[in-house]
């Protein structure tokens, strides 16, 4: 990589390479020092064409010229999407990437495995799971329209109809793509992956979102000193079942047993120790903690999780997502487990209307400046 003719490139503004159709309103030069990809994890297996090399993640990387954070940030992006969530929002405008790059910090932005940039191997990853339009705009982009729980009438963050038809949403649904049908396999690949990129970059702050929340958990326990922070944006949960949303009257339903070690799929160090998760046992709350909110699942005995005690950990959840019934029910659990984290309602600090892809909402930097802000003055 020639760093100097990097940094001079960077220094001009051009326009992105691939980015979207309307043209942006802000700023993008951003002087850098160095850029580039590489892979990490995965292994070689033998299938019926020969050998191949499968589980390897794309990692995408800059480090801005002034580089005045100490730690990177590493964007771990959700379910059917891809590190493209962080690079440029629908609508044409600079995303979180550039927005830490301004700030200070190296950024690392990855595509899972299985996912995009790193690759998808059907006879060796198995079926898979695609999005269509309807449960797209029902979940991300119009959940107003269908209003299948209380706070989706409160959406008022993204630009456009969401729908099909309108530039915005088509722009973002271009961008979605197929992936793992079997969570248990995403959760696993991720997590070895997580680990060996942060064996190769040293100590780092994780950003995750939804899908890739268990992600920064995991990685965490097996990483522990590496991981000096995790941003957790409305992190995949909540603990134990999943939930489901089914609309007025009864809004929420439990679905099947979707996090079997609490907060994730694989096993996680606890104390007392736990070699199976059902020593966890599960119990559930009698009342929910207020309106519009599901009852939480939580173990019938407590137990720590020593591993990710001391790391900082903020979880955000937005006034009109999906989880903004349940996510309170994974700060519980993390609560009760001895983890000291901070738990935000972002209505609380009046960033209201987002829904779960707030990172590519009208607002989406007001949000980009909050996590900033709390790394600043909670990661040392």
């Amino acid at each position: 990589m020639n760093r100097l003719l990097n940094a001079i490139l960077a220094t001009v503004t051009l326009p992105l390479i691939g980015s979207c159709a309307v043209a942006p309103t802000d700023e993008r030069g951003i002087a850098l020092a160095d850029q580039g990809y590489f892979f990490v994890g995965g292994d070689y297996t033998t299938t019926n064409d020969g050998q191949i090399r499968v589980g390897q993640m794309f990692v995408q990387y800059q480090v801005p010229l002034s580089q005045t954070q100490r730690y990177p940030v590493v964007m771990w992006h959700g379910g059917n999407q891809t590190g493209t969530n962080f690079l440029a929002t629908p609508d044409g405008r600079a995303g979180w990437a550039d927005y830490f790059l301004r700030q200070g910090y190296a950024v690392y932005v990855v595509d899972q495995p299985g996912r995009a940039r790193s690759g998808f191997f059907t006879d060796v990853y198995g079926s898979t799971r695609r999005p269509t339009t309807a449960s797209v705009s029902t979940r991300f982009t119009a959940p107003e329209m269908t209003n299948l729980y209380p706070q989706a009438k409160l959406h008022t963050q993204w630009e456009g109809t969401g729908l099909p038809g309108d530039p915005v949403f088509d722009q973002f649904f271009a961008s979605q793509v197929e992936d793992i049908a079997d969570i248990n396999v995403i959760e696993r690949l991720n997590r070895e992956a997580g680990a060996a990129l942060l064996d190769k970059i040293g100590p780092a702050i994780l950003l995750t979102h939804s899908q890739s929340g268990p992600f920064g958990w995991v990685v965490a326990n097996d990483r522990p000193q590496l991981v000096k922070g995790i941003l957790a944006v409305e992190p995949n949960g909540p603990p134990f079942y999943e939930n489901t949303t089914v609309g007025a009257p009864e809004w929420f339903k439990d679905g099947p047993l979707g996090r079997s070690w609490g907060i994730t799929r694989g096993p996680l160090t606890y104390d007392p120790p736990a070699d199976d998760p059902q020593a966890l046992g599960m119990t559930r709350q009698a009342a929910a903690d207020g309106p519009a909110l599901v009852r939480c699942w939580l173990p019938a005995e407590p137990h720590k999780l020593p591993r990710l005690a001391g790391i900082p950990i903020l979880i955000i959840v937005s006034e009109a997502s999906y989880h903004a019934p349940y996510d309170h029910c994974t700060s519980k659990f993390l609560s009760q487990a001895g983890v000291k984290h901070e738990f935000t309602r972002l209505p609380d600090v009046g960033i209201r209307g987002n829904g779960h892809m707030m990172m590519l909402e009208k607002n989406s930097l007001e949000i980009a400046a909050l996590l900033h802000g709390w790394a600043q003055t909670n990661i040392k």
